[in-house]
């Protein structure tokens, strides 16, 4: 059902705190206009556990208008079922063309409880679902085992699989084939995950990098697979910024530096400050400087 490149895009705030819906637009504009397939607000990049429902439904409403015919997801991650069904009914009725779901992130649930829960949300929203499994960041893996337990449901339609491992991409391919849309959801592993099999990359520095990111799905789709590698060695160092705890910071600072955006945040987080800013500063200027000339990819099918 979904493939390609989908942001998981960042929310943009005023000076006062306040959503910046101009800045949003602008921002994912950027992501259409390189070709990116869809967007994903209210994320865990995208701060959405900082944000109200009703400031998501904003988020998805600016994205929308930027996607055009493309489908733009709501992310589906709160500590309760109840208001996890209640954000997905909220995000059905807005039009959102799909619900990207994370069965808690604040209560780690056991097998039984993940099925009950992403059945309840499926159930609640009736839109297609992108399954969000991610035992690092939020301890909740959803295994193979637990995707057989709900493949009876079809509004269960792909997964973003983030559990570090590149072995259940391929895992999850032998046992489904393509009953689930795989996507890759850890940006410095997209090469490897889209190279075994995965459809699609849930990706990050795309956010500031929408140009390079496309030309590598594309690449790889085209199988001009030492092109794709070429862009994503250099891509490498930036990527890992990905995989952090200061994800959200370390990303609107390239965005920054890098398309002139701003690196606001909701508290508690902050801006960085000190030596760890001056590192990503100090990544962002390196690969600025060799700067890969990009392959024409227009005519590659996206």
């Amino acid at each position: 059902m979904w493939k390609g490149i989908f942001p998981a895009v960042t929310s943009k705030f005023d000076e006062a705190g306040a959503l910046d819906h101009a800045e949003m637009k602008r921002c994912f504009d950027l992501q259409i206009e390189a070709g990116c397939d869809g967007l994903i607000v209210c994320g865990s990049l995208g701060e959405g556990s900082m944000l109200s429902q009703d400031e998501r439904l904003e988020v998805l409403a600016t994205a929308q208008a930027s996607a055009g015919a493309r489908p733009v997801l709501m992310t589906v991650a709160e500590a309760a079922t109840r208001e996890a069904c209640g954000m997905a009914e909220k995000a059905a009725k807005a039009g959102a063309a799909g619900l990207m779901v994370v069965p808690s992130p604040i209560y780690h649930t056991n097998e039984r409880e993940t099925v009950t829960t992403l059945r309840a949300v499926a159930e609640a929203g009736d839109l297609p679902i992108m399954i969000y499994s991610n035992r690092v960041a939020y301890r909740v893996d959803v295994t193979p085992d637990i995707m057989q337990e709900i493949a009876d449901d079809q509004r269960f339609v792909a997964i973003k699989e983030s559990c570090d491992d590149i072995r259940r991409t391929t895992e999850i391919i032998n046992r489904f084939g393509d009953r689930f849309d795989v996507f890759t959801g850890v940006d410095n592993l997209a090469f490897e995950a889209l190279s075994v099999g995965a459809v699609g990359w849930v990706a990050g520095l795309v956010v500031a990098f929408p140009k390079e990111t496309v030309a590598i799905y594309r690449l790889l789709q085209a199988g001009r697979n030492a092109e794709a590698l070429e862009i994503y060695r250099w891509f490498r160092p930036m990527l890992d910024l990905d995989v952090s705890t200061y994800l959200v910071q370390n990303l609107k600072l390239v965005e920054q530096l890098v398309i002139g955006s701003n690196d606001r945040v909701r508290l508690p987080r902050l801006a960085l400050d000190g030596a760890r800013r001056a590192e990503v500063e100090r990544i962002v200027q390196t690969a600025m400087a060799c700067r890969p000339s990009l392959p024409d990819v227009e005519s590659l099918a996206a």
